[in-house]
């Protein structure tokens, strides 16, 4: 009779165990505030706006956004595709075409990596668009693509700084200027000289 009575006992504690469960499951779980889905997504430029692009030597600088929601908070996971231009002053991405699409991390970011410009100097507009779900943003990065300065560039291969190469102008404007005199007083003032080294220039005797 005992054992009888201790083993209803036992089912209906496991009855209960289970209706217990069972309950505990179909419970609506809350949302937790950092999982709350976004309004609105908005882009911000945090590098590559304005930047120049070397068609020389193919170089150019990463495109970096960041996107966020209606209250200011970085969204993760959220499509990023950056679009070059199909015609004209471009470029293509490391996967060899003229989009690259990326998802952000988990501070907002998303970084256009692997851009080499092509040939053509000119404006470079880069359409950004962010999608997640049914909410999406654009915004346009621009930059150039150009050459390097044929002076820049010579002086930059020869090992010239910039402050050498404008004492060297300056000693040049001085000869012109020397010659000229010497031409007005009949050949009464010395040239001026220009040697090898710091440059010097000659004063009148």
């Amino acid at each position: 009779m005992r054992v009888q009575v201790r083993i209803g006992a036992v089912a209906r504690a496991l009855c209960i165990l289970l209706a217990e469960v069972v309950l505990i499951q179909t419970w609506p779980v809350p949302a937790r505030a950092q999982e709350q889905e976004p309004a609105k997504l908005d882009i911000s430029i945090l590098e590559g706006e304005g930047s120049i692009n070397n068609i020389r030597q193919r170089v150019a600088r990463e495109a970096m956004v960041q996107v966020d929601d209606e209250n200011h908070k970085p969204v993760a996971g959220v499509a990023v595709t950056f679009f070059l231009p199909e015609h004209g002053a471009s470029g293509v991405f490391s996967n060899g075409t003229h989009s690259l699409t990326v998802m952000t991390d988990d501070a907002g970011h998303a970084v256009a990596r692997g851009m080499v410009p092509n040939k053509l100097a000119g404006d470079v507009q880069i359409r950004v668009v962010a999608r997640y779900k049914n909410l999406d943003a654009n915004t346009t990065i621009h930059q150039q693509n150009v050459a390097a300065a044929a002076a820049a560039g010579a002086a930059a291969s020869a090992g010239i700084s910039g402050k050498v190469l404008a004492i060297i102008l300056v000693v040049a404007a001085a000869g012109v200027a020397g010659g000229v005199v010497a031409a007005t007083r009949g050949g009464g003032a010395s040239p001026t000289t220009i040697t090898a080294g710091t440059p010097t220039v000659g004063a009148p005797h």
